[in-house]
C-alpha cells in the first residue's frame, strides 16, 4: 500500500483501477465545529465516463471503521447482508460474504436536496481477511486524520 493523492489531498481509494470499474475516494475530511464529534468528509464515486459525489456527515465516523474491522474479523463468513449508514444517510454499506472467500461490499451514494432526491450504488469486491483488514485499517487512518490516510484497493 501506498500513500494516495485524491482531488489534490490526501485520502483513502476503493476499489480496482480501470475504465470500467468504479472506485470510491474519501478525502476532504473535516471537523466543521471545533470541539465538537461531528466529522464530515467528502465520497466520490467515479471512472472514466461517470463522477457522483457528495458530502457525508458523521458523529466521529459512525463507527465505519469498527464496522470493516467486525466483517474483516470474520473472515470465514456470515448468513446474510450486514449493513452500515452514516449519520445522515448520505453513505451506506451492504456486506455480503460469498463463496470463494471475497466480500462484497455494496456502497450506496445517497443525496437529499429537496425535491431532488437520488442515489447511486456501487460494488467492490475484497478477499476476506487480510485484504478486509486492510481496508479497514486504511478507513480508521483516514477517519482519525492520520497521516492523511492511505490506499486500499479491492478487485
Amino acid at each position: 500500500m501506498s500513500a494516495d493523492q485524491v482531488s489534490g489531498e490526501r485520502g483513502v481509494r476503493v476499489g480496482a483501477p480501470g475504465a470500467q470499474a468504479v472506485g470510491l475516494s474519501f478525502s476532504e475530511l473535516a471537523r466543521p465545529y471545533e470541539g465538537e464529534p461531528g466529522l464530515d468528509f467528502v465520497v466520490r464515486a467515479s471512472n472514466r465516463r461517470l463522477r457522483v459525489e457528495t458530502s457525508v456527515r458523521t458523529w466521529d465516523g459512525d463507527g465505519l471503521g469498527a464496522f470493516l474491522f467486525s466483517l474483516a474479523e470474520d473472515f470465514r463468513g456470515w448468513e446474510g447482508k450486514r449493513t452500515w449508514r452514516s449519520l445522515e444517510h448520505d453513505l451506506s454499506l451492504a456486506a455480503e460474504h460469498r463463496s470463494g472467500g471475497y466480500v462484497h461490499l455494496t456502497w450506496g451514494i445517497h443525496d437529499r436536496a429537496p425535491g431532488e432526491e437520488w442515489c447511486f450504488e456501487t460494488t467492490t469486491v475484497h478477499a476476506a481477511g487480510e485484504d478486509m483488514r486492510n481496508l479497514a485499517a486504511d478507513v480508521h487512518a483516514f477517519l482519525s486524520g492520520a497521516a492523511g490516510g492511505v490506499t486500499s484497493a479491492g478487485r
